[in-house]
């Protein structure tokens, strides 16, 4: 080669629609994704969600049912770069073969976008809930709108704060507002994150990237999940182009929910990656050892192509049910204990701890002697276990039983907050900032503008309540802004039952 030459990469070979149907046999099968010809002769008996999807599109073009549900680079993860066999030549496709298989299996219709109100009607939070339920699949709606066995808690987390009371105070100047906060140093312009949440693409084309587009936009934290329809680099490369368009002096936080998987060694590389990918913090879920009963999501049946790329959990369907919680959450690590703390912290030096899942002031208090950064008050929207406590009592159990923590870690909450008087309510009792889960994902149905226009939503009301409340900063908040009486009898003291001491005798190991 002479000097100065570059080698230049192969044309790719071009496969006519012709040759492409001579490979339709299970044994020899060849599809079309996003313009790609693939060999998945190998891998379609080993597809998590079973061999007859893949049938129904051999030698055809799969796009639309491989994008229904998986993240578009997903197939180049799985299937090494010697299954990649040419280009799709476009010039050879007839209408005939372009049409979907007739045999492949349909979910239920998406309803179209005009059944849905204009993005500009919606005023409040409730609204984007209704345009949810009347717009999402009926799978995706069992999915965000299911809890845990009769719903109590996901019901008590909203209605416990219209227990509470606001104390306003008058005559004070509240021209200015200043709503900015910060959250594990990172400044931020409202004191609220989009909470980890999974599956987003059942809900947007573009998942969690959309999600992280809009919380861009805003300047407010994500926290992406273990359980996300998009790899953690897809994500990241979304947010990254965001702040490109936005010229953002800045970059906003992102943060990343783990799920630790039975296979430590799975969960080290995951964190290992993340890291490397610039995200700001690591929440461990410990709320979850195992999936809550979810029965509106165990009714209807999950699509079995479904799959979350980080942690490798597959949908299917059983006995029991098609709860996607459950059954892709069979990975999970149920024997984690307080000293597994210290292995996630060698795992991920320097980057700060968040423990998401605290439920008790005495869990509050083991994480604080732990020396974790933050605490996150939660109770999974309700979807864990049901009966447990509306999220914003334990914000005053703290208050009541340990009110140093507040000076020692940061707080955070989520759970319930549908308007911007929940999010003062639970800022004037000391948490720093609040997660969004479901609102997020209702919002998610508009995209980024929606998404935007959700959060302003609430901002807004957030405002207003701070102004008719007397004050004009968050380092203002505090618990005198409220009265809490209708609650107070809710509120436990330290450790044991305040009077039954009662204990099973000990089960002899003989």
């Amino acid at each position: 080669m002479g000097a100065g030459q570059v080698d230049k990469e192969p044309e790719p070979r071009l496969v006519g629609v012709e040759e492409l149907s001579r490979h339709r046999q299970l044994h020899d099968l060849w599809l079309v994704i996003d313009g790609i010809v693939w060999d998945f002769s190998q891998f379609a008996t080993e597809h998590p969600g079973g061999a007859a999807v893949i049938a129904q599109h051999a030698g055809r073009d799969a796009s639309a049912a491989y994008n229904e549900v998986h993240s578009p680079n997903l197939v180049k993860t799985v299937l090494p770069a010697s299954s990649r066999v040419g280009v799709l030549d476009r010039s050879t496709a007839t209408e005939e073969w372009a049409k979907p298989p007739p045999q492949a299996r349909r979910g239920p219709p998406r309803k179209t976008l005009e059944e849905k109100p204009p993005l500009g009607d919606l005023i409040n939070a409730r609204d984007f809930e209704v345009a949810a339920e009347a717009s999402f699949t009926p799978k995706a709606w069992a999915f965000v709108s299911s809890a845990a066995t009769d719903c109590l808690t996901k019901e008590r987390n909203a209605s416990t704060y219209r227990d509470i009371v606001l104390r306003p105070r008058v005559l004070r100047d509240v021209g200015r507002v200043d709503i900015s906060t910060t959250v594990l140093g990172h400044e931020i312009r409202a004191p609220v994150f989009c909470a980890p949440t999974s599956m987003g693409k059942i809900f947007h084309p573009e998942g969690e990237r959309e999600l992280g587009r809009g919380c861009q936009r805003l300047g407010i934290p994500q926290c992406v999940s273990t359980s996300c329809s998009y790899s953690l680099p897809e994500v990241m490369d979304a947010v990254e182009e965001e702040q490109k368009v936005l010229s953002a002096d800045a970059s906003v936080p992102v943060f990343f929910q783990l799920y630790v998987d039975k296979d430590r060694r799975k969960s080290e590389r995951l964190l290992r990656m993340v890291k490397e990918r610039g995200v700001k913090a690591i929440f461990l879920t410990v709320d979850a050892p195992v999936i809550g009963k979810r029965e509106a999501d165990e009714r209807v049946k999950s699509d079995e192509s479904l799959k979350a790329p980080m942690s490798g959990a597959s949908a299917k369907n059983d006995k029991k049910g098609g709860a996607l919680g459950r059954l892709m959450g069979s990975y999970i690590d149920a024997s984690m204990t307080w000293e597994d703390i210290a292995w996630l912290r060698q795992t991920v030096p320097g980057l700060p701890i968040v423990l998401k899942g605290i439920q008790t002031s005495m869990d509050a208090a083991k994480a604080m002697e732990a020396g974790v950064d933050a605490i996150y008050i939660t109770n999974h929207g309700g979807r864990s276990l049901d009966t447990a406590p509306a999220t914003i009592l334990v914000l005053l159990e703290l208050q009541k039983n340990c009110p140093r923590i507040f000076d020692k870690m940061e707080v955070y909450v989520d759970g319930g907050i549908t308007r911007g008087t929940d999010i003062f309510k639970a800022l004037c009792l000391g948490a720093r900032a609040v997660g969004i889960g479901r609102g997020f994902l209702f919002a998610l149905n508009y995209g980024k503008e929606g998404i935007e226009q959700f959060v302003n939503i609430l901002t807004d009301e957030l405002t207003t309540t701070m102004q008719m409340c007397g004050i004009t900063s968050l380092d203002q908040v505090h618990p005198g802004l409220l009265h809490t009486g209708a609650v107070d009898h809710l509120i436990p003291g330290l450790g044991e039952h305040p009077y039954a001491t009662w204990r099973p005798k000990t089960r002899s190991k003989l």
